[in-house]
Order: C-alpha cells, then sequence, then structure tokens
C-alpha cells in the first residue's frame, strides 16, 4: 500500500486528504468565501469526512452547506456538532478531547488547542465548546497531526510520546496563532519530519511567512513541505 498520503491545501486552515482508499477528509471546510481559495479549488467533488477543529468562521464557514451536498461524516467537539444538528446537518459524530474514533478507515483522535471558540450564529455568539487538533492514522501506518489554530504549548510533548506523528500541519500567521518562532518549537517538541504550514498569507494581518519557519527549521530535523493554495502534493 503506497506510503504517501495526498494533500491539497485550500487555502487558510483547510486542507482536503486522499487516505489510501481513495476517501477524501476535509479538515476546517472554509471555501467558498476562503480569499486564499483558488476558484478552479472551491469545486469539491467528494467529500467522506469533515473534521473540525473549532467554530470560528474561517474554520467552520462551510460546513453546513458541504454536508448537505455530499452527506459525510462530520467529526467535531460535542457543542460543534449539537450546532450543527440544529441546523438540519445529519450524520455527525461529536467527541472530545482525549478520545478516539474510526472513520473511513481512519483513526481520528482528538487532542487540546490553546484557542478561543464562539460560533457567530447571526448576530449572537454561542458556545462553541473547545478548540482542538487531531491526530489522524491512516491504514498505511502514517500518522497525520493538525493542529488547529493554537499557540505553542508543551503538552505537544505529550502528543509525540503518545501518537508519534510524522508530519504535522501548524499555524505560522501570528496575531491569532503560533508565529514561525513558536511553530519551529512546536516541530522540536513534536519530533516531526516534516511541516506544512497554515493559517497565513489569507489576511494582511497574518504576517509569518513560510520563509521565515524554514529558516527558523535550518538545521533540524524537521523539513518544510512547500505548498501553496490549490496545489496537491504527495507527502
Amino acid at each position: 500500500m503506497a506510503q504517501t498520503i495526498s494533500v491539497t491545501w485550500l487555502g487558510h486552515s483547510a486542507f482536503l486528504l486522499t487516505t489510501p482508499e481513495g476517501k477524501k477528509i476535509l479538515i476546517d471546510p472554509w471555501v467558498q468565501g476562503n480569499p486564499a481559495c483558488p476558484r478552479d479549488s472551491k469545486n469539491l467533488q467528494q467529500v467522506d469526512l469533515i473534521l473540525i477543529t473549532h467554530g470560528h468562521g474561517d474554520h467552520i464557514g462551510d460546513a453546513i452547506s458541504i454536508a448537505k451536498q455530499f452527506k459525510p461524516k462530520i467529526i467535531g467537539i460535542y457543542e460543534i456538532c449539537l450546532w450543527l444538528g440544529s441546523k438540519g446537518v445529519e450524520n455527525t459524530s461529536p467527541m472530545n478531547k482525549g478520545g478516539t474514533q474510526s472513520a473511513c478507515g481512519v483513526k481520528i483522535t482528538m487532542t487540546h488547542a490553546v484557542h478561543s471558540c464562539g460560533i457567530q450564529d447571526g448576530d449572537k455568539i454561542i458556545y462553541g465548546g473547545e478548540a482542538c487538533g487531531y491526530v489522524i492514522q491512516f491504514s498505511n501506518g502514517r500518522i497525520f497531526y493538525h493542529a488547529g489554530d493554537t499557540a505553542c504549548f508543551s503538552d505537544m510533548a505529550l502528543i509525540q510520546e503518545l501518537y508519534k506523528p510524522d508530519t504535522a500541519f501548524l499555524p505560522i500567521g501570528d496575531l491569532f496563532t503560533m508565529s514561525p518562532k513558536e511553530a519551529a518549537h512546536a516541530c522540536k517538541l513534536l519530533k516531526v519530519g516534516q511541516v506544512a504550514p497554515m493559517h497565513h498569507g489569507t489576511f494582511p494581518i497574518l504576517t509569518g511567512t513560510p520563509a521565515a519557519l524554514k529558516e527558523l527549521l535550518a538545521g533540524s530535523t524537521t523539513k518544510l513541505i512547500d505548498i501553496k493554495p490549490g496545489e496537491t502534493k504527495n507527502v
């Protein structure tokens, strides 16, 4: 079975992963309103599983419409799944931090993240549980860690000890998440072989750059995945 996983970056924190079995996993479904997502990447053809890290609009913005179009299983923290259900979304599979469940041939573990998680519903902010990340274990033995929006935190070392991810998806934009400095330290804690930077460049206020992270990783064992919005790479 192939050891590579196909990864398409849809911009910001949205990724479409293709499993060895051909299933499509969409992480943080913000596509149509995402200014970083190229136009020809907005027309999704298949979504079998959605993972949601938290309730901010730049991560959950198209969850309802994509869910109703493709009828995928949707994994998120308990409160987000309740909110999606109230909007008519079916096939939610709520969980909480530390838990693991299987879907579409992969094992999904919800991890901690240091961030806020309110859901804007009209003119109200609704409690959305807590922000989280995910460890994704594929059938071919590969293990990915999508951190969601987060600061660097010392328990990333615990994620390494427990799950040993080989690839991390880390925010680097600064202001609302880690900057390249903190992301480089997160790579040390996680001991990953490669890292895909995310949550940068979407808006001018997100000033962290992959070039800055690459410079900080010089001499380390972690290699930068050079991927641009709309690109697909086997990693």
